[in-house]
């Protein structure tokens, strides 16, 4: 009834389901491309591509200092730069905007349940293809995406540590006992606001209001000379 009621949401689902879909990704410059932010850093936003209903790795051009105000679930559309800057090796899928994006709404429920399900990384050797926090931007050779939504087997948990003021994601997955650094705003503001130096299970459900089913982890840009994993979301089903 409320979607019924809402001229908006109803705009919304029309644009996500009824996009014309297509098997690859779009990559003509200045071409419009709308995605489903699934996490968003300065460095980049990952998006469910709505026309291939694949996972794309968006560069938006952020002013100097200006953290991401997108959230996961968010419709945005945006415009592919002249030059999208499709030769980083670490970052295959990744893909360059003209602009920043404009958020349309968002979008959830069954749709989304199912892409999850389908995107999620399978069980097939270790996070990115290595086991440790990072490895040489000089081994990548453009075979292996540099984004990996994983249904964590344990976990997650989230943890902050009074040393740094960092804040941490742990997780099992594939028999590894996973540390990432979580990059995820929500997630962040959540512990800083429960002042807990861990949160797991009801407890981290409740803080950040869902259930956390997936934890979208990504690489970074080279940084010293190596590309290093972090936890940019904590999703729920959809």
């Amino acid at each position: 009834m409320a979607l019924r009621r809402d001229p908006a949401a109803r705009a919304i689902k029309k644009l996500v389901e009824g996009t014309v879909q297509r098997e690859i990704v779009d990559l003509t410059p200045g071409s419009k491309v709308y995605g489903l932010v699934l996490g968003s850093t300065y460095e980049s936003t990952t998006v469910v591509d709505l026309a291939s209903q694949t996972i794309v790795r968006w560069r938006i051009p952020w002013p100097a200092g200006v953290v991401s105000d997108l959230s996961t679930f968010d419709v945005v559309e945006g415009t592919l730069a002249s030059d999208i800057e499709r030769n980083d090796l670490a970052q295959p899928e990744a893909v360059t905007l003209a602009e920043l994006p404009r958020r349309l709404g968002s979008y959830q429920g069954r749709q989304v349940r199912q892409w999850l399900e389908r995107l999620a990384t399978p069980l097939d050797g270790p996070l990115f293809g290595f086991r440790g926090p990072s490895a040489p931007y000089w081994e990548f050779r453009g075979e292996r995406p540099s984004v990996a939504l994983v249904a964590a087997d344990r976990g997650p948990q989230l943890m902050r540590r009074h040393d740094d003021g960092s804040t941490w994601v742990r997780f099992g997955w594939f028999g590894d006992d996973i540390w990432l650094l979580c990059e995820d705003q929500h997630a962040i503001r959540t512990i800083e606001a429960t002042r807990r130096s861990s949160l797991s299970g009801k407890e981290l459900a409740t803080a950040l209001g869902f259930r956390p089913v997936y934890v979208l982890t990504t690489l970074s840009a080279p940084i010293d000379g190596h590309c290093y994993k972090s936890c940019t979301g904590l999703l729920p089903r959809g």
